[in-house]
């Protein structure tokens, strides 16, 4: 009800308008806010709105838009190290840093990519997880960005951090679109940001951005800022914490 209520305001209000050319979209999200508590096994987000004409009426045959969303958690810095097996022991390597990968990513498209938009459109946007600019710091010879830049993009698509469902994205009637996006019990904090993109003729002819907040609250809350304020004091109770439990259990195993 509230998509339907924004594109018939947007519609009424676009129909008034002469100026614009390309379409206009209206995205939303079917949950803003994801809280994190203990127990969390995670969340699906449904992307989802409306693409229109400029006049404020849906795409007719021959003018339907090819649809994209993306959904970027915090970027965050990370040192990769490769493990290589030397004298019978398996030994830290070579290494690189990225500055700014994404913690979490997922794109879902109506059609495969290189059947929308070709390789610069994709780099300019990132659009795919080929595509992501990851930022690597200090100089590096590209082969080994490379290499380095797979091996973190293979690593976080096995724990379900990365994701690329290029059919992900239905559209009906050329004008309401939907993706349902998967968010792991393994995600970080922070702020998400959710892109749509409608494409036609392999060109990017309107975009918009919505926000997704995920938290924590309550007691986890509480012991996540104490960690980031007093890491110090935070490390010394975990041991001791992990210390006595351990003492704990020696204790009942040995009585038994």
């Amino acid at each position: 009800m509230r998509l339907l209520a924004r594109v018939t305001v947007l519609g009424a209000i676009l129909a008034c308008t002469t100026a614009a050319r390309d379409p206009i979209l209206v995205p939303e999200v079917s949950q803003h806010e994801v809280v994190v508590r203990t127990g969390f096994t995670g969340a699906d987000l449904l992307l989802y709105g409306a693409v229109l004409q400029p006049d404020g009426t849906r795409a007719g045959q021959g003018s339907a838009y090819d649809i994209i969303v993306v959904l970027k958690g915090p970027s965050q810095p990370i040192t990769l190290r490769e493990k290589k097996r030397r004298l019978g022991m398996w030994i830290n390597a070579d290494s690189t840093s990225f500055r700014s990968a994404p913690s979490f990513y997922a794109l879902a498209s109506s059609r495969p990519l290189d059947d929308i938009t070709d390789g610069k459109t994709r780099a300019i946007y990132e659009l795919g997880l080929d595509w992501l600019q990851l930022s690597p710091i200090g100089s590096i010879d590209p082969t080994e960005q490379d290499h380095f830049a797979r091996g973190l993009v293979d690593k976080r698509v096995a724990a379900g951090l990365y994701r690329q469902d290029e059919s992900g994205v239905t559209i009906s009637q050329d004008v309401l679109y939907q993706a349902r996006i998967p968010l792991p019990s393994s995600v970080i904090t922070g702020r998400y940001r959710a892109e749509t993109f409608a494409l036609k003729e392999g060109r990017v002819v309107a975009s918009a951005t919505s926000e997704v907040m995920v938290e924590k609250r309550g007691f986890e809350r509480a012991v996540e800022v104490w960690s980031r304020e007093d890491s110090f004091l935070y490390g010394i109770v975990a041991i001791m914490l992990s210390v006595g439990m351990g003492w704990i259990a020696g204790r009942l195993f040995s009585s038994g």
